[in-house]
């Protein structure tokens, strides 16, 4: 069981967790994410401010889930409250769930649909940036989404097919 810890929640998904391998995760109910994918433009990635976890450092649109609320529904409700991306401008393709025993991130993997230009639309970003998927290796990385980027980068390729047995991964469409 994690041992859960409020720090003055606007909702009751905004608090740290512990979570069984020792580490302190934002999001009581877990987090996701989102991984805009534009075939022309690349991924979308956000400059997080120096007061947010690992600030400083680049990554997806994401945040605290809410309680009963789906990994996607939060990855597109955080991706639209941080950079103004229109959830009917994206259709989800995979989501990939890192479990960190009692806590959870899932990133949704989605392809941009109708083209639109993200803007900072909370006090979480320094900037937004479409980056081409060869040049995300060449930002400073949030660790978690670093972490994850080997395994998420071939599922943007056409035609990608991932392996059955990939751990995390669930092919939506």
């Amino acid at each position: 069981m994690s041992d859960l810890r409020a720090t003055g929640p606007r909702n009751a998904g905004d608090a740290w967790v512990t979570a069984a391998d020792g580490n302190r995760y934002w999001g009581r109910f877990g987090a996701a994410g989102l991984l805009a994918h534009d075939d022309e433009r690349g991924i979308l990635l956000q400059h997080r401010v120096d007061w947010s976890d690992h600030g400083g450092t680049w990554g997806i649109p994401g945040g605290a889930r809410h309680e009963d609320e789906s990994a996607i529904h939060g990855a597109i409700r955080e991706a639209g409250e941080e950079a103004g991306v229109p959830a009917g401008a994206i259709h989800p393709r995979f989501t990939y769930t890192v479990d960190r025993g009692g806590w959870t991130y899932t990133t949704v993997i989605a392809a941009v649909t109708v083209p639109f230009e993200p803007e900072i639309t909370d006090p979480e970003s320094f900037a937004l940036a479409w980056v081409p998927v060869p040049e995300v290796t060449g930002y400073p990385l949030h660790p978690g989404f670093a972490s994850s980027w080997p395994r998420l980068a071939p599922l943007l390729a056409p035609g990608f097919e991932p392996p059955a047995d990939m751990p995390g991964l669930i092919r939506l469409d």
